[in-house]
């Protein structure tokens, strides 16, 4: 298990890496279109690159944000359950969150093969959307198997492995 465990976090160091990437390009393009705009002359097809950029940025950290806790939760009445109770329901909550990223996956991919077939791109550079869509497919695909991976590490060992430092 810890074998696993050791391998998802260096794919969920590498998935945030590059959405830290996609956020310092987008920083740069916005900044050098901006100043390009003061002088005339707008940086050409900076929007393609911000909005295929964007898609990276959003999915690529989602992995990180789950293993370190950083996902919404409402623990109103966390400290009046019982200790497996509240593990049951952390089980149930990684279990339909892996649900609803592999079914986004899913989703993604059949909407990827539209992109293929009516080879959709991007309006001013012409980059294909299917690269980007299959980018988002596999940062979901990872966010899915980290959340089902920690679902399993509960159930198991009843280790929540967000209460632990990401190295």
């Amino acid at each position: 298990m810890e074998r696993i465990r050791t391998l998802a976090d260096r794919l969920i160091s590498l998935s945030a890496s590059i959405g830290s990437t996609a956020l310092i390009l987008i920083v740069v393009v916005v900044l050098v279109d901006v100043i390009g705009r003061a002088f005339g002359s707008p940086l050409y097809g900076g929007q393609d690159i911000t909005t295929m950029a964007t898609v990276i940025l959003v999915f690529a950290p989602m992995a990180l944000c789950d293993r370190l806790g950083g996902h919404i939760s409402v623990d109103l009445f966390e400290r009046y359950f019982p200790d497996g109770l509240n593990r049951a329901i952390d089980i149930c909550v990684a279990l339909t969150g892996a649900v609803i990223f592999a079914a986004l996956a899913w989703s993604t991919w059949d909407s990827a093969k539209l992109s293929l077939m009516l080879n959709l791109s991007t309006n001013l550079l012409y980059l294909p959307k299917a690269w980007f869509q299959w980018a988002a497919i596999g940062f979901m695909s990872l966010a899915a198997l980290g959340l089902a991976l920690r679902a399993l590490e509960l159930a198991i060992t009843g280790r929540d492995i967000r209460v632990e430092r990401l190295e």
